[in-house]
């Protein structure tokens, strides 16, 4: 595998982990968690909380870490703030017209 490829498959895997992390810091609200599990789901435990916090702060901390992998801190950090904000909006847009698309997140 080539370098511009092995880059371009590390910035795809920055942005999926951006996506989980976005996804997982959103379901903390519990307007988007009965969203997302149905308006008959419990509300998230406390325990759940603090471990979506967790993995939305990992997987936030990973994709800069891949970013930082790619290329010059500089660059790295301006890829990944936009890759938040593209997940941001992403995640936004699910939660707007297909919430149920996030079930696939673990909590």
């Amino acid at each position: 595998m080539s370098e511009g490829s092995m880059a371009g498959v590390l910035l795809l895997a920055a942005f999926v982990v951006t996506v989980a992390g976005m996804g997982w810091l959103a379901l903390l609200l519990e307007a988007h968690w009965e969203q997302v599990r149905g308006a008959t789901a419990p509300a998230p435990s406390e325990a759940v909380r603090w471990r979506l916090r967790l993995l939305g702060s990992v997987a936030l901390l990973a994709s800069l870490g891949l970013c930082l992998k790619v290329d010059h801190a500089s660059m790295a950090v301006l890829v990944w703030v936009m890759l938040v904000a593209a997940a941001a909006l992403l995640i936004t847009l699910t939660l707007t017209w297909r919430a149920h698309w996030l079930r696939w997140l673990p909590a």
